[in-house]
């Protein structure tokens, strides 16, 4: 199968390293030339870990490295299948969505890796609703199992079926789910992240703290690293979003704290610094 996969942040890396790792030809897309570097060096660096770990082999990782190509051209995303796996707005992926159906034929599946965003509403402005999908994999997606598909309200059996066999297919762990927002996992935990947050706006404990009693009760990432490892920008988006999904109710509410993260540009790991800083590779 020929996958495209849109975005090259550390979500689209690690969904093209699955897919070239199981023997699909994978063509990342990015407008931005340094996210597209970073990524390849970050598949390429994982691949080597995988080695050292005794988890993969020199062969695989030359065979993933030769299945994979990049592009700047949306144009060349001609392929069966289109993972997405861009910012967490309605808006964007519909038209990004619309942009891919014009380019490819009415049998390729368009498939979102949105965290919140109900399918159904993805897929009501597209040609061809049925050939949307949800296919949503958790941070970071080169080694976490859990993968939900999602089928709105227009996807066809057919395609769900095709989804939910090539996430098996690329040795993930499938489930599939009703579409809503957030879905299963990220409505679950969403409060993982948000109580901690209101624990730290009250003062009632150092975001040191709160970590360190969730990881002491058994929890391997308390909410603040694991909000670091996500992305504290990524994790703010999908809070908004399920804010607004589910109309404002409090439950959901976004954290000043966090926005005022993300407004300092402290997304986390990546940047350098979020609730902690790291010492830049």
């Amino acid at each position: 199968m020929k996958v495209g996969i849109v975005g090259a942040g550390t979500m689209g890396a690690g969904i093209a390293q699955v897919c070239a790792m199981a023997g699909h030809e994978v063509i990342l897309f990015d407008l931005n030339p340094k996210a597209v570097e970073n990524a390849r060096a970050s598949i390429t660096k994982n691949l080597d870990k995988g080695i050292s770990l005794g988890k993969t082999t020199e062969e695989i990782k030359s065979t993933a490295l030769n299945l994979l190509s990049t592009t700047f051209n949306l144009e060349d995303l001609k392929v069966d299948l289109v993972i997405e796996a861009i910012v967490e707005r309605l808006d964007v992926k519909v038209k990004l969505f619309k942009e891919l159906a014009e380019i490819n034929g009415e049998k390729t599946i368009l498939a979102t890796n949105t965290s919140s965003i109900p399918i159904t509403q993805i897929s009501a402005a597209i040609p061809h609703p049925e050939r949307v999908v949800g296919i949503h994999f958790f941070n970071p997606a080169h080694i976490m199992r859990l993968v939900e598909v999602v089928s709105g309200a227009h996807t066809s059996e057919e395609v769900a079926k095709t989804a939910f066999d090539l996430v098996k297919q690329i040795k993930k762990t499938p489930i599939m789910a009703k579409d809503s927002p957030g879905f299963i996992v990220n409505r679950v935990a969403r409060h993982y992240y948000v109580e901690g947050l209101k624990v730290l706006e009250e003062n009632v404990a150092t975001h040191e703290d709160i970590d360190a009693l969730l990881e002491s009760s058994g929890f391997k990432m308390g909410p603040f690293r694991l909000m670091d490892l996500i992305g504290v920008e990524t994790n703010f988006s999908v809070t908004e979003s399920m804010y607004n999904l589910f109309y404002q109710d409090s439950k959901f509410r976004p954290s000043r704290i966090q926005k005022q993260k993300v407004d300092a540009g402290h997304h986390g790991r990546k940047s350098g610094k979020g609730f902690y800083t790291y010492a830049k590779n």
